[in-house]
């Protein structure tokens, strides 16, 4: 098989297209067959040597994909789930950016209705990300506040949809005044120029946030406390803005509010599949109705992944980046 992997840690510059051998599904996997799949901002951080795959994952790149079962492993048939010929998606550990990759059959999720096969790669990484965290985690329901920070990007364009079909008040933080007006079309009641306004202000005059979803760690530590309701929760996912920062306990008490810091790669298999199968469940319907709907800014072919990590680098995009092995 074709595959990308950063042999040594770098800059976009740093993949290298290579051939491994075609891997072999064990007991409990599937051999998919990709189609496409996606760049994520843990990717650009594996590249440059700051996550790691975890134990037992494989180091070509890649969260994510979609494609057709092509073999099963032992006890896959049996479980009478999943046949060769399937069109799937797939969370991964790892492993994406090739033609072939091996799944744990509870990580496969079907194809949302109406959503191509390609597409589809666009989809897996941020509907286990968002559901997981904002709604399993958050808890955010109905008539809830919700602030999303980067709006604009791969799961913050997952996210303002999402919490918008659930019917929550949706807030983000977005650069461009070009972007900012894209997420009040996907359903943010405001979008914030993170540039020249205050988001603490914003959600202050809106009532607080009672989930934040945020992905700048230490910068944004402090504010996003302030921008809390009571009992409002703050859930972490990522650490763009540093990993080290100051958190006001006193505030935290005063409000009855909650942090949180999770991650999805390293979970084990077992916690993974529940959260792929909840989101089957319970968001797949919502995009088969057009409440939430893939957002794709480019499709490039796997030879140009350094060029989809530069587009990813310079935030030039909204949505998601594809690569597809063609």
């Amino acid at each position: 098989m074709r595959a990308v992997i950063a042999p040594e840690p770098g800059g976009p510059e740093a993949l290298v297209l290579t051939e491994r051998p075609d891997p072999e599904p064990g007991p409990g996997e599937v051999l998919v067959e990709v189609a496409a799949t996606a760049v994520n901002r843990a990717d650009l951080l594996q590249r440059r040597g700051f996550y790691p795959p975890p134990p037992g994952a494989s180091d070509v790149l890649g969260l994510e994909c979609s494609g057709t079962v092509a073999a099963l492993g032992e006890g896959v048939a049996e479980a009478g789930r999943w046949a060769v010929g399937d069109e799937v998606c797939a969370l991964l550990a790892g492993g994406g950016y090739a033609t072939h990759v091996v799944v744990p059959a509870g990580q496969l999720m079907p194809l949302p209705p109406g959503v191509d096969l390609v597409t589809a790669a666009a989809l897996p990484e941020v509907a286990c990300t968002v559901w997981s965290n904002v709604v399993t985690v958050g808890g955010l329901a109905s008539g809830d506040t919700f602030l999303v920070h980067g709006g604009a990007g791969g799961i913050g364009t997952f996210a303002i949809q999402l919490a918008s079909a659930l019917g929550a008040r949706v807030f983000t933080t977005a650069g461009s005044a070009e972007k900012r007006a894209f997420c009040e079309e996907l359903g943010a009641e405001r979008a914030i120029d993170y540039r020249e306004e205050d988001f603490v202000a914003v959600l202050r005059e809106a009532g607080g946030a009672d989930v934040v979803l945020d992905n700048m760690g230490a910068k944004y530590l402090a504010r996003n406390v302030d921008a809390l309701a009571t009992e409002g929760r703050l859930v972490v996912i990522g650490m763009q803005g540093g990993a080290k920062g100051e958190l006001d306990l006193g505030r935290l008490l005063t409000k009855r509010a909650s942090v949180h810091a999770t991650s999805l790669r390293a979970r084990p298999v077992e916690e993974k599949t529940a959260i792929c199968a909840a989101v089957a469940d319970h968001v797949w319907p919502l995009v088969g109705s057009g409440a939430v709907r893939p957002i794709v800014h480019a499709t490039l072919p796997l030879d140009r992944a350094a060029e989809a990590h530069g587009l990813l680098e310079e935030s030039s995009h909204s949505g998601k980046v594809l690569l597809t092995p063609q």
